[in-house]
């Protein structure tokens, strides 16, 4: 591996993904996981994901403490918060 003027660690002439890379690479991994634990489609795990703001608000924020746990550890969580912001949007519109 060769090192650029960054210092970054390239390989094949092609640099590592960037912070903002790597955050959307691990919230497409949790959309996939979550979609495939709850045998739902991406899309509609994603749609879910995003209708209660997760992204914005739990997994962007949260990805230097979930990335270093194991995938099972963090569909876990991320199921958790899903299901319980659901829970509370539904009953906030219920009011």
């Amino acid at each position: 591996m060769d090192w650029n003027f960054t210092g970054l660690m390239t390989d094949n002439g092609y640099p590592y993904p960037s912070d903002v890379q790597l955050h959307n690479i691990f919230a497409a991994s949790c959309v996939e996981s979550v979609a495939a634990r709850l045998h739902i489609t991406a899309t509609e795990a994603y749609l879910r994901m995003k209708r209660v703001e997760l992204f914005r608000d739990f997994i962007f924020p949260c990805y230097d403490t979930l990335h270093s746990q194991s995938r099972e550890v963090v569909t876990d969580d991320v199921i958790a918060a899903l299901e319980n912001r659901e829970k509370r949007l539904d009953n906030h519109q219920n009011l």
